[in-house]
């Protein structure tokens, strides 16, 4: 078997009648080792609806140590879930790298390109009742989660430089989760020698830094006065920046403040956004909480704002225009004025990532004289239910065409096919959670990838979007300090050992970040084989 050809997938309990066992497997494939420094780890990974839903029960797994993980391209190994010592799961990807990110619970990666460097800014949630503050190891100090920043300029041997603390607190309500970032020289009023991070300090603020030595960032603002905030976007050609902010006088954690970020030493507020209903001094049913936005610029002249997580999402497209220089009020009447479509998603499934592919062919329709070119946009819902529990449908991906922008529909949906890896029983959530949102060419348009959670990170097909189709997985192995995670089962917790890919983003070579809610650390992946090609990467 070529290193890169696609496993087929089996159950594991197929696996298990047919024989099939990792000593057969592996004598089959070329393996690939990395020596992994594991810290001491205790995390549990809080999620918005812990209101709602119980926190996964973490159990401290012991002190750090060192390990050898075999690589291979394998399905799913075993009965059960998975054990520390199993290699990873993989289809048509590659591990090429790792950082154990200091044992942190990691939320947004955001890879730069810093003159000729590349670094990535890894947002990180709050820590766990039990170690609020893990131990920084570069200078022997326990420090409340924040953001890590590690050199991948060599992505087989990342270099961690900084570990900037975030907001006292645990799991939600602490941390710095996300992260993004500008160069000084793009933005139109920046310092030319200066390049910024955005994160947010953990629900109460926004702040910028100047990472221009990332391994001495120093703040340059902070914008207090906060109840929440969660997943923004700053356009680095204008400066414009959407932040997902809880305003107190608003009835809603979370909804919009727009900046103009310009000049990121003298922010200015230019409005407050949202739903109707959620406004202050609005009555009546509050409408689902935004999670998030994806800006096209100037040229698009489009938002794309996600609201709800895994039930009641709205997919909502904005003049951007007219919500920077229309009428800033927010009324009823104005908050309308400068939406052009909205699309409510069934009740069942949230709107966590609204991710805008732009104009594409669809090739069933390439010979059609009339709209063979669709405005397409890729929606994702988050899972928050351990183990396929009552209470949540599955999450997944939608595809949607939004040509008619007053009328968008969903036309095509992708999922993880959970027997052939038993995930609703593997421990952990089971179900989609964020793609990777980058507009470089070498992925857009092309191959979208999607965490899930205990599925790994999934790579998709998307050339055609009226029929994605899964090209090539990455299952992380689990160590020494990933976390457990619970449910009830007659009032008592049964936990599980599970990997929780969370987040993932690319970067202009050709180069996938996945990183873990539950405390294992960053994986530098590639493409292999055919699914390669797709990418036009050269092997």
């Amino acid at each position: 078997m070529e290193l890169g050809q696609t496993t087929p997938k089996v159950s594991r309990s197929t696996a298990i009648r047919s024989g099939t066992t990792l000593i057969a497997v592996a004598a089959q494939l070329e393996m690939h080792f990395f020596q992994l420094s594991i810290a001491p780890k205790e995390f549990n990974n809080s999620e918005e609806a812990m209101s709602i839903f119980p926190r996964a029960c973490v159990m401290k797994l012991g002190a750090a140590t060192g390990f050898i993980v075999a690589l291979s391209v394998a399905g799913p190994a075993g009965a059960g879930s998975p054990k520390v010592g199993d290699p990873p799961e993989a289809s048509n990807m590659r591990l090429v790298g790792f950082n154990d990110l200091q044992g942190r619970s990691a939320y947004q990666p955001t890879i730069h390109h810093q003159g000729n460097r590349w670094i990535a800014y890894i947002g990180h949630h709050g820590g766990t009742d039990d170690i609020p503050k893990p131990l920084n190891r570069m200078n022997g100090q326990p420090e409340f989660n924040g953001t890590s920043i590690v050199d991948v300029t060599d992505p087989a041997h990342p270099v961690y430089l900084r570990h900037l603390p975030g907001q006292e607190g645990t799991y939600e309500s602490g941390g710095a989760q996300m992260t993004r970032v500008c160069d000084g020289k793009d933005l139109p009023k920046g310092d030319p020698n200066a390049v910024y991070l955005l994160r947010t300090f953990g629900g109460a603020a926004h702040e910028i830094w100047n990472v221009a030595d990332p391994a001495n960032p120093t703040l340059v603002v902070r914008l207090n006065g906060l109840k929440d905030t969660h997943k923004s976007w700053w356009e680095c050609s204008t400066g414009i920046a959407f932040l997902v902010s809880g305003v107190p006088s608003w009835r809603i954690r979370r909804m919009t403040e727009v900046y103009d970020l310009s000049d990121p030493t003298k922010p200015v507020k230019i409005r407050e956004f949202g739903l109707p209903g959620q406004e202050p001094g609005s009555t009546g049913r509050v409408p689902t909480e935004l999670h998030g936005m994806i800006s096209t610029g100037p040229s698009g002249n489009r938002v794309y704002f996600g609201y709800g997580t895994n039930k009641g999402g709205i997919l909502q497209i904005v003049d951007r225009e007219k919500l920077l220089n229309g009428p800033k009020a927010p009324t009823p009447e104005n908050l309308r004025y400068p939406v052009i479509g909205e699309m409510e998603m069934s009740p069942l499934n949230g709107a966590h990532t609204t991710y805008p592919l732009g104009k594409m062919t669809i090739p069933e329709f390439a010979k059609d004289k009339f709209a063979s070119e669709r405005d397409m946009v890729m929606i994702v819902d988050e899972a928050l239910i351990n183990e396929c529990q009552p209470g949540e449908a599955r999450q997944m991906v939608w595809f949607v065409d939004a040509t008619v922008e007053a009328k968008p529909m969903v036309v095509s949906s992708y999922s993880v096919d959970e027997a052939s890896g038993d995930f609703c029983t593997r421990g952990g959530r089971f179900g989609s959670h964020s793609s990777n949102e980058s507009m470089a060419p070498v992925f857009f348009r092309k191959i979208a990838f999607v965490t899930w959670f205990n599925a790994g990170v999934r790579a998709i097909d998307i050339r055609d979007p009226y029929h994605p189709k899964e090209i090539g997985y990455f299952i992380p192995a689990i160590t020494e300090a990933t976390d457990k995670r619970c449910i009830k089962v007659e009032g008592r917790d049964v936990c599980k050992v599970a990997i929780q890919s969370n987040n993932v983003e690319t970067d202009d070579r050709g180069y996938v970040y996945v990183v873990d809610r539950a405390g294992t650390g960053l994986h530098i992946i590639e493409m292999t084989g055919p699914a390669r090609a797709i990418a036009g990467l050269l092997n």
